[in-house]
């Protein structure tokens, strides 16, 4: 028997097989951010289908008046942002290839491994993806910010009294300048890293001909590569534009809830282009 005023001996720990559950505070957590998962994945789908569908049902309607939009919104997201993507591709050349082919001369197995590595490192994999990125964070977040003052303010209501179709005329020229854009602009970043590459490699005296570096590169690219190039930055482009158009212009918003929107905006465009990015690489791996 325990003696009076004796100390209590602490009972053990709980096993890990009592301990399966979690507190009710966590899975409430875990359920409500499940569930505001599945109603942002219902609804930036439903607009991306409502998209699609004005942009096939409209797509001669109004044509004076949306070839400028669709011409602004390609200068916007392609043009104007040159001038950074130059500077990314020469730091690129330099971070990946200049330093990829100074370490492989030392091993002297540049010749066999060059190709590859500036094919799936620049062409299919980090060249979209970071082109991706940057339009998200230039161009994106403006959506966000016009779109959701514009529908503060009430002038998208305005447009639907004037018997204007918001979707039209706000949502698909957008899309169709940041697909062209984010293409165009990953060809640039592309090509400038490549050709940086070999800058960088020739002022580090590395034995590398200009013939020898193209060559192998030409000889690691396929026709699949072009391809899915071209459908993955379209691609990009077009789920950028849709998930920043939802955020801005598919909610009711206020002022001061612009810039919360803007953050699930950059959000949920980030998770979606590298879960498509991952796909396309499931993809390749298929096909090939």
């Amino acid at each position: 028997m325990q003696q009076a005023g004796a100390t209590a001996i602490p009972a053990p720990p709980p096993r890990a097989r009592d301990r399966w559950w979690l507190p009710r505070c966590y899975s409430d957590l875990i359920g409500r951010r499940v569930f505001a998962f599945l109603l942002a994945l219902h609804g930036v789908g439903a607009f991306a289908l409502i998209t699609v569908g004005v942009l096939l049902r409209n797509l001669r309607v109004a044509q004076p008046v949306m070839r400028p939009l669709i011409a602004r919104e390609i200068h916007r997201a392609g043009v104007q942002l040159l001038p950074m993507f130059f500077f990314a591709a020469a730091a690129l050349g330099f971070l990946v290839i200049g330093q990829t082919v100074a370490w492989l001369s030392r091993v002297e197995a540049a010749n066999n491994l060059l190709g590859n590595i500036m094919v799936i490192v620049v062409v299919r994999e980090l060249g979209p993806l970071l082109t991706a990125l940057l339009v998200l964070a230039r161009v994106g977040t403006a959506n966000v910010v016009e779109l959701g003052t514009a529908r503060a303010l009430g002038e998208v209501e305005a447009l639907e009294a004037l018997g204007i179709d918001p979707v039209h005329y706000l949502v698909v020229p957008r899309v169709v300048g940041m697909a062209v854009g984010v293409f165009a602009l990953t060809v640039y970043l592309i090509l400038g890293t490549l050709v940086s590459g070999y800058l960088w490699v020739f002022l580090q005296d590395v034995p590398l001909l200009p013939g020898d570096y193209f060559r192998e590169l030409a000889g690691a690219l396929s026709y699949l590569d072009f391809a899915l190039l071209a459908l993955k930055t379209c691609a990009f482009g077009f789920i950028i534009a849709i998930v920043t158009c939802f955020h801005g212009l598919g909610q009711p918003l206020q002022l001061n809830e612009i810039s919360r929107a803007t953050v699930r905006a950059v959000g949920q465009s980030t998770v979606a282009c590298i879960l498509l990015d991952a796909l396309f690489i499931s993809l390749y791996l298929t096909v090939t």
